[in-house]
């Protein structure tokens, strides 16, 4: 093979005329990461050995003439906090660094069921814990449209993955745009789904109310591939939801009632990004779509109120890592000590920040100030966006403020947290949410975000499709 097929599909159909085998694909794939690796860092490992595994079977079933899925022999990243049985799982943390998960995940399980093949983890901010890929452990992650700047986070390593032809697809999680941002940077499509709709059992938890495992792909059909393959109920996820029972309202994409939120558009925004994504507004007019600006005015508090209830269920889901159960243990003669010296060493900055605020915020005395407060304003947040699809179908708004910065240009946290302002908000009130390709600032991507309404996943992405159809984004 001289290059990867563009997308699933073709893979799937290079499969069936047999113009490559699935281990010339999966071995195309390894050779470049391998190559590009020491330069991008979007991989912490491969599973190799599992991946030419899983090849060879869907080779034997072609040479047997048996018919294949559409995702059988596509090559799928896995971001490094989803657990993958037998492979390492360290959550870009020196304190799992040499956790080896147990069990698969319930989207891994779908996704070797559906004859993807698994082909490596994929580098993350520390837990999944910031917006550039800078934070994690094990070195940063670099944008493959420019290596001076960052990919975006928290699945910066997915994003790169697919946008530097390393696979057709991979997964990540998003708590408050974390598959969304970096898919803006990175010039691919990220899918959000509403919370609920994909399973987080062998997710490895940051913020339990808000956690969210999502595709990044090539095409918005591939998005629709995966999220298909790993959609559904699940025991071991008392949260997830019949998706069935959720059928897409009857609405003609050709009729669409588009909202443009005003508070999205106003100071922060780049002047750059501010224009391209207005005139990417003005395609969904070509087919018909009614263009209406709205107010959410109770979004300029989504940022406050989500710094406040993600600290507080970090804090709670990262007390577990005490160098006693499993994990990096910094051995001490005193038990307090070893409790101490473990956490401060095991856990980087950021990690540290996020629970010492949340520990703060769950105590006694300031736990109704601040947490309780936080989720009330979190109803609001939520109710408004009801409300808001009672008048139109979806929304349309900037994924990101700017288009990918430098890498190390954002050192002060809040300035960093910033770059989420548009993302957070759908992920507050569990809404599906999509970044789409839109256009380029000096070469570098920047994405449209098209928001819907609760478990209407299936019309946002049949938007989204049409979105695709008629823009002329162009991918990595």
């Amino acid at each position: 093979m001289n290059e990867l097929p563009k997308n699933i599909k073709e893979a799937h159909s290079g499969l069936i005329k047999k113009e490559h085998s699935c281990t010339e694909l999966v071995r195309f794939c390894l050779d470049k990461i391998k190559k590009e690796n020491d330069t991008l860092n979007d991989f912490l490992n491969l599973t190799e050995n599992l991946a030419l595994e899983q090849a060879k079977k869907v080779d034997d079933k072609i040479a047997d003439g048996e018919k294949i899925g559409q995702l059988e022999g596509a090559p799928v990243a896995i971001k490094d906090n989803i657990l993958v049985e037998g492979h390492k799982t360290t959550a870009g943390s020196k304190i799992l660094e040499n956790y080896t998960a147990t069990y698969d995940a319930t989207v891994i399980e779908k996704l070797k069921k559906a004859g993807a093949i698994i082909i490596g983890k994929t580098n993350l901010d520390e837990f999944a814990m910031g917006a550039s890929t800078e934070n994690s452990a094990f070195g940063p992650t670099k944008n493959p449209a420019d290596i001076s700047r960052v990919p975006g986070g928290s699945s910066g390593g997915s994003a790169v993955a697919v946008a530097a032809n390393h696979c057709l697809a991979a997964l990540g999680s998003d708590t408050g745009g974390s598959i969304r941002q970096p898919a803006s940077f990175c010039g691919v499509v990220g899918f959000k789904p509403s919370y609920g709709m994909v399973s987080r059992y062998g997710l490895i938890a940051m913020a339990s109310s808000l956690d969210q495992i999502g595709p990044l792909t090539k095409t918005v059909e591939d998005a629709k591939l995966i999220f298909g393959a790993i959609r559904g109920q699940d025991k071991m996820d008392p949260t997830t939801v019949d998706s069935a029972k959720y059928q897409p309202r009857n609405t003609n994409v050709k009729n669409l009632r588009i909202g443009i939120p005003r508070e999205y558009f106003e100071e922060g925004i780049d002047k750059k990004v501010k224009e391209k994504i207005e005139k990417a507004i003005k395609n969904f007019e070509k087919i018909g779509a009614k263009i209406e600006e709205i107010n959410l005015p109770h979004t300029k508090y989504a940022l406050a109120v989500y710094y406040i209830i993600v600290p507080a269920e970090v804090s709670a889901n990262l007390a577990r890592y005490d160098g006693i159960k499993y994990g990096y243990s910094a051995s001490s003669e005193r038990l307090l000590d070893n409790y101490l010296k473990t956490r401060a060493k095991g856990f980087g900055y950021e990690a540290r920040r996020r629970i010492i605020l949340g520990t703060y915020a769950l105590s006694s005395g300031y736990y109704e100030a601040y947490y309780g407060k936080a989720q009330k304003v979190r109803a609001i947040i939520k109710k408004e966006f009801e409300e808001i699809f009672k008048k139109v179908d979806i929304l349309l708004t900037p994924t990101a403020p700017t288009a990918a910065f430098k890498i190390g240009e954002k050192k002060d946290p809040l300035s960093m947290y910033l770059s989420d302002i548009y993302t957070v908000p759908a992920s507050l009130a569990g809404l599906p949410a999509i970044s789409m390709p839109c256009d380029t600032i000096d070469n570098l991507p920047i994405g449209l975000q098209i928001i819907g309404p609760q478990f209407q996943d299936d019309l946002l992405l049949e938007v989204a499709g049409e979105y695709e159809h008629i823009s002329n984004s162009r991918h990595i």
